[in-house]
């Protein structure tokens, strides 16, 4: 039986005990023999944007899964030129794991999106699978989603995901308000932040 690839893409500044946990009930509804985190260097949706040093975005996130044997950390974003398009990722890590079934992850926010994402098309066509992450009660207008990506249907499955509020966003602007943020992120993350000042962080 094929191997079964979760790709889980992100900025992750910082990873938090969010994106664990929908990275843990993808991997086990699923049923991925592993997941690999896609560390994205410049997204070409937040150019412009205050983004924290690659190099420490890279160490939280092995921080953060270090723990989880079947979490691992990709380079294939770090490791070559931009701009990074989500269809490019998949097809490289495609060769990379010949043989492999390969499973995008995507939120249900960024499934309505997904129209508008650099060629779509070709990322559903890169892709056995599209594991979509929905929150409870969240409605999809599929039929339409349909219409304009022919093929992306029969390769969604879902990953019921718990309600979670917690935004890499909300823990930078707690870290910069001297706010608490110690159980928002891993323990291991949090004392990175704290040692290193990221985000206006006080120990």
């Amino acid at each position: 039986m094929a191997e079964s690839i979760g790709i889980f893409g992100g900025t992750f500044d910082p990873p938090h005990l969010g994106h664990l946990i929908l990275a843990s009930e993808a991997t086990a509804q699923l049923k991925l023999d592993k997941l690999l985190w896609v560390l994205t260097s410049v997204p070409p949706h937040k150019l412009g944007q205050s983004i924290t040093a690659l190099d420490d975005r890279l160490e939280m996130l092995r921080l953060a899964i270090a723990d989880e044997p079947a979490f691992r950390v990709s380079r294939v974003d770090i490791d070559r030129p931009g701009p990074y398009y989500s269809a490019d990722t998949v097809k490289i890590l495609a060769k990379q794991n010949p043989g492999a079934a390969m499973v995008f992850l995507i939120g249900g926010d960024s499934l309505h999106d997904l129209i508008t994402w650099h060629e779509p098309a070709q990322l559903v066509a890169a892709c056995d699978e599209i594991g979509v992450m929905r929150r409870p009660g969240a409605r999809l207008d599929l039929a339409h989603l349909e219409k304009e990506i022919p093929g992306l249907k029969t390769k969604m499955r879902f990953v019921d995901a718990p309600l979670l509020e917690i935004a890499s966003h909300q823990i930078r602007k707690r870290a910069a308000e001297g706010q608490p943020f110690r159980y928002y992120v891993p323990a291991a993350v949090y004392e990175y932040i704290l040692d290193r000042g990221l985000y206006g962080a006080r120990g």
